[in-house]
């Protein structure tokens, strides 16, 4: 099964692709008018089969001041593509993608890729 990962931010929204239970980072758009179709375009291309979203709240199930709108947003994805959007923890992606990219535009694809990472290897465990 082909995933795509999302590490949603205000501004910009990273992307990761996994193949053979590995995730890739695929890219940076911006959270514009646009993203959900971009976002659509890109699953269509690469034959994705499910998303795998980086939660917005904290460990303790806290919401933090963008939870609302990615909420929002993942909901109106999970219409427009009819494919399951699955929430996974995403606490310290941001600061642990840093580490190896110090930009911060493409941090956001490699922190989209950890995500979609950790959540993989959960589930082939």
């Amino acid at each position: 099964m082909k995933y795509l990962g999302i590490d949603y931010g205000a501004k910009r929204i990273g992307l990761a692709i996994s193949t053979e239970g590995i995730a890739f980072p695929r890219g940076v758009i911006a959270n514009d008018d646009s993203a959900i179709a971009d976002i659509k375009n890109i699953v269509q291309k690469e034959h994705v089969e499910s998303i795998v979203a980086g939660d917005t709240r904290s460990f303790g199930g806290q919401a933090n001041p963008i939870t609302e709108r990615a909420d929002d947003f993942f909901e109106r994805l999970e219409r427009a593509l009819a494919l399951p959007v699955i929430r996974a923890f995403e606490a310290g992606s941001s600061v642990e993608a840093s580490r190896y990219s110090p930009d911060d535009e493409k941090r956001d694809d490699a922190a989209a890729a950890l995500i979609l990472q950790r959540y993989l290897d959960m589930r082939l465990r």
